[in-house]
């Protein structure tokens, strides 16, 4: 509890720097259950708040490592934001809180980001795509599912 109300206090830092580390906490916080439903809606209020986008692009890795689909509004609306990171970070999320079977709004959001003229955004997304779009991983796509380091290693920017 100690550590989720410290990353807490970090998100509400006036220091970039400090909530990136905030979100980057929560982010792999909240993969324990007791806290998931304590960080989404930081996470969540971060999205809507925001205006850095080193800031915002760790939220969205967050949203990605926490793979819950109450993140799917923020990550579909953070998809349209200027910033090429941001779009990134978006295209990182968006597989792995559209859930299975996919929700078609955040299939469209990763469509549009698959024709960003950024061209990492657009390889991001399009590899979202080609995976399947439901939640699946590099691990997933391995046959015999031996692609467990090897997921966290290519798919996690």
């Amino acid at each position: 509890m100690e550590t989720f109300t410290l990353a807490r206090r970090l998100c509400a830092s006036e220091a970039t720097a400090e909530r990136v580390l905030g979100a980057d906490i929560l982010g792999e916080l909240g993969r324990d259950r007791p806290f998931m439903d304590r960080t989404l809606p930081v996470l969540r209020c971060l999205a809507a708040n925001e205006t850095d986008p080193r800031v915002l692009y760790a939220v969205l890795l967050a949203f990605g490592h926490l793979r819950d689909r109450r993140a799917l509004p923020s990550v579909i609306e953070l998809a349209e934001h200027t910033h090429p990171t941001v779009r990134y970070g978006a295209a990182y999320a968006l597989p792995h809180v559209m859930g299975d079977p996919p929700d078609p709004a955040g299939v469209a959001a990763l469509h549009r980001l698959a024709g960003d003229p950024d061209d990492d955004v657009a390889d991001w997304a399009s590899l979202g795509l080609t995976l399947g779009g439901g939640g699946r991983s590099a691990a997933d796509a391995v046959p015999g599912g031996e692609g467990d380091d090897i997921g966290g290693q290519v798919l996690d920017p």
